[in-house]
């Protein structure tokens, strides 16, 4: 069979009895919008992630969207967001007339600079938004003290990173998405907690938050026709919900399969060469874990493009996330602030490549990966 990057009909096939009979459940009830495997489903995300509020909606974007509505931010208010990200991460703050501010990445994490906040900071900035690129944490720790120095709210872009773990300096240990004022996450299909369609969801400590949030995804009601505030239309239909109650069970599984695949690339792939002169193997951040969302490398001299090309000659598929930083998209150069040269963001767009991993990615594929990056390398 054709390698893909992700393999959802594998996935599937293993748990095809409980998903069918999820969506069965589904159907009979005919409860197609707001049913009872909506609210089941935030309950049980809500414990998997230590007891917070759960607040689902359409998808990953919507929850960034909601969040920043909730907390009152003004048009010409600044929030700021790394330059090396997906664009929902930034699109959000432009649609609602806030004003982006880019900062620089850790070349090694591909995460939010914490060291960059102190001159991003303006009278205007109102927010942060650290994103927990391709698997990991970003550095939470100084960047919610940075946050409580300066009155800042945290809105964590959690999509790629659901089930992570990080780990403060006095050893606490606490999810990903729970660490800031807000978290957010997709359930795109491809996403590690993936339904089959579109879907997300946000998370908070603060209850009256929570109420806030809930209103805002509901056209702004809490109850039907009574419009306290402006709000959207944003809700997980309960299929998605049925669907993702099966996956959620199986969510730490799935992180063991891609830490083991990771694991045996990053073997391979060392001993393919150890002084990293062709390209470098992702950097696990010691305080987070990393659940492996993408398995990135970063190619040396410019021959990032070839070897892709190279991989797909051979039947090997590879994605380049992201081709173009933030500040150099078209859509943000007239409503952007950068800060700095934002060289190692550029750096990133122009070396990265994500190598297929998956739930049901077996050591004989991950050797056809080796050997074709082997071939075009001649090593």
């Amino acid at each position: 069979m054709k390698m893909q990057m992700v393999d959802l009909k594998g996935q599937y096939l293993k748990i095809k009895p409980e998903v069918d009979a999820a969506i069965q459940g589904v159907i009979d009830s005919t409860a197609f919008i707001g049913g009872p495997a909506v609210k089941e489903f935030a309950r049980q995300l809500g414990d998997y992630l230590g007891g917070c509020h759960v607040i689902p909606c359409a998808n990953g974007t919507d929850a960034l969207q909601i969040a920043l509505m909730a907390l009152d931010l003004r048009p010409g208010d600044e929030v700021i967001v790394p330059a090396f990200t997906y664009v929902a991460s930034a699109e959000v703050i432009g649609l609602l007339g806030l004003t982006p501010v880019m900062v620089d990445v850790d070349p090694d994490t591909f995460n939010l600079d914490p060291a960059t906040l102190a001159a991003a900071l303006s009278p205007k900035t109102r927010a942060i938004i650290p994103v927990h690129l391709f698997g990991q944490s970003c550095d939470m720790e100084p960047v919610l003290d940075f946050a409580r120095a300066h009155g800042l709210f945290v809105v964590e872009d959690n999509a790629q990173a659901l089930g992570s773990d990080y780990r403060f300096s006095d050893g606490r240990k606490a999810r990903t998405g729970t660490l800031g004022t807000i978290g957010c996450t997709s359930f795109f299909p491809s996403k590690n907690l993936g339904c089959y369609g579109d879907g997300g969801a946000i998370f908070t400590w603060d209850d009256a938050l929570a109420e806030r949030l809930r209103m805002i995804a509901n056209h702004g009601q809490q109850v039907k026709y009574y419009h306290r505030v402006i709000g959207c239309n944003s809700r997980l239909d309960t299929l998605q919900a049925a669907i993702l109650q099966v996956k959620l069970r199986h969510l730490d599984e799935y992180a063991s399969a891609r830490r083991a695949a990771a694991a045996f690339y990053t073997q391979r792939l060392k001993a393919l060469d150890p002084e990293g002169r062709f390209f470098l193997t992702p950097v696990e951040d010691p305080r987070s874990t990393h659940v492996y969302h993408q398995y990135t490398l970063r190619v040396r001299g410019g021959k990032r493009d070839a070897l892709k090309e190279s991989l797909a000659a051979q039947g090997i598929p590879s994605m380049i996330y992201y081709p173009l930083p933030l500040q150099d998209q078209e859509a943000f150069k007239s409503i952007t602030r950068a800060v700095g040269k934002l060289e190692n963001a550029r750096a990133c767009a122009a070396s990265v490549l994500s190598l297929p991993i998956h739930t049901e990615m077996t050591q004989e594929m991950q050797e056809e990966v080796v050997r074709a990056i082997a071939f075009y390398f001649g090593i």
